[in-house]
């Protein structure tokens, strides 16, 4: 299979395609055939070496993918091989298979495309624990989100919204403002 790789630490602009063997899954494993992976600021910051995780030497940059389980580790009761799922993986999803841990693996809905389910995990993810766990926000009070057009931001007005909150956006254009109000 083909992989993304980063054999040292550097620019992204030193990664490269190369054909690697497909992992197997170990004991808490999913295997997932990759449909699309997200890109994320924290990959850019592994591949630079400057994440608290350094994974070793080479490794497939990309924490959070979707695509169709192709195997399931010994005693892994995840979802069956064939099924569409999101998984944060932590490292190694830029690759055409990757290895999540069953516990981060999550059924997909029928519709969704695999581009919207890659992107997910992170940007609603960081979201939630924003909103609900950190600042537990409740209906009716302000949030104030800078930064509003982009992942975490959108995520963050959307959330905000459906949590019942009156959401200030502010982005750095009329048109990042736009895509907000949509």
């Amino acid at each position: 299979m083909r992989a993304v790789l980063c054999r040292a630490f550097g620019p992204p602009s030193s990664l490269t395609v190369e054909e690697v063997p497909e992992p197997a899954p170990g004991p808490g494993q999913v295997l997932i055939r990759v449909e699309a992976a997200g890109v994320n600021f924290a990959d850019t910051l592994v591949i630079e070496g400057k994440y608290q995780a350094r994974p070793p030497f080479p490794f497939s940059p990309g924490g959070e993918v979707a695509g169709v389980v192709a195997g399931l580790g010994p005693e892994v009761e995840g979802p069956p091989p064939g099924t569409r799922v999101l998984a944060l993986t932590g490292h190694g999803g830029f690759a055409e298979a990757a290895l999540a841990p069953a516990s981060a693996v999550v059924p997909v809905r029928e519709g969704v495309a695999p581009e919207v389910a890659a992107a997910l995990s992170y940007a609603y993810g960081t979201t939630l624990h924003a909103l609900r766990d950190r600042g537990r926000l409740r209906a009716g009070e302000t949030v104030l989100v800078l930064g509003a057009a982009g992942g975490v931001g959108l995520a963050a007005v959307q959330v905000a919204k459906l949590m019942g909150a009156r959401v200030i956006a502010a982005a750095s254009s009329a048109a990042k403002l736009e895509l907000c109000r949509d």
